[in-house]
């Protein structure tokens, strides 16, 4: 479907942009729970839709309580993107609650199951939710985002497609650069380690070993024997740099680095402050990682700079 749409760009390359400014009555409001989906609502609504988010910049999802005003987001929305394959958690239940005027909608909802990855420590087995680590999925979540802001507002769904075929397009050429990027970073060097392993989209896709210290859930907590392993990995095989992140705490990795030091007398360089990977959520307005190309960008070149051998 994404394909057969990128080949219409052409034909509506002579439609206009959304080019208006933000409006901020009479118009329909999509509540989205991540700033992830937000982002990519907003790049294709222009003026015509208010997005508003529940869960902003550096908050861990799966951890988030809704408060009584994001309770009232959610009631007064006409429409609600979630992420679904549990990322939300028991937020489910809320978000589709049986009676309600909304609609909610899972961005996820028409990947291929034989594509999506599977940890444990979800529900007993169940999808890994982060799949906009891989663009090329995180594509047919914006397909369905468009699908949803058409059928919300039907009047403006030329100018919806237009922006979100031009967004598809943009997307095709950053995945294209992550390859190219990730390729110049020999094989044997490409082993990402970080904070808890919500990156195995990203090795999949572009070629990388991931190891995280938690599971793909931050609410599962690492225990000794994680911490352990990690430390016999990271000594045992001389990896040189581990990685924090926006939205998850950076003591446990800490423990790690102290731990190869003292067992194998090999210093890891634990990556962090401004270089920290953005993982389930996006940056600061004007950070690097403020949008979702940003941070996929981001996210590139802090690990293969910090993997290249110096």
């Amino acid at each position: 479907m994404i394909h057969r749409r990128i080949l219409l760009l052409v034909a509506l390359a002579s439609l206009p942009f959304a080019g208006c400014g933000p409006k901020t009555s009479g118009v329909p409001t999509v509540v989205a729970t991540t700033s992830i989906i937000e982002d990519a609502a907003k790049r294709i609504a222009g003026g015509h839709i208010r997005v508003e988010c529940l869960m902003g910049p550096g908050v861990d999802p799966h951890k988030f309580q809704p408060s009584a005003s994001d309770i009232g987001k959610l009631d007064s929305a006409k429409l609600v993107l979630y992420n679904g394959l549990h990322l939300e958690g028991k937020m489910v239940d809320l978000l589709e609650k049986p009676n309600s005027k909304r609609k909610a909608v899972a961005v996820t909802r028409t990947l291929d199951e034989k594509k999506e990855l599977h940890h444990a420590d979800i529900d007993g087995g169940a999808h890994d939710p982060h799949v906009w680590f891989n663009v090329v999925l995180w594509m047919k979540c914006v397909d369905v985002i468009a699908d949803e802001l058409c059928e919300l507002d039907p009047a403006h769904a030329v100018e919806y497609r237009t922006n979100a075929l031009a967004y598809l397009k943009e997307l095709q050429a950053l995945d294209a650069e992550v390859r190219e990027k990730a390729s110049k970073l020999p094989k044997p060097l490409r082993v990402l380690v970080t904070s808890h392993d919500a990156f195995g989209y990203f090795g999949t896709a572009y070629g990388f070993e991931v190891r995280g210290l938690q599971g793909a859930s931050t609410a599962t907590e690492s225990g000794i024997g994680q911490v352990q392993d990690l430390v016999t990995f990271l000594g045992e095989n001389k990896i040189p740099a581990v990685f924090t992140e926006t939205s998850v705490p950076t003591a446990g990795l800490q423990k790690v680095i102290e731990g190869v030091k003292s067992k194998y007398n090999f210093d890891v360089k634990i990556v962090g402050d401004a270089d920290a990977l953005y993982s389930d959520a996006l940056g600061e307005p004007n950070s690097t990682g403020a949008t979702y190309p940003g941070m996929v960008r981001h996210n590139i070149d802090v690990i293969t700079r910090n993997l290249a051998k110096p």
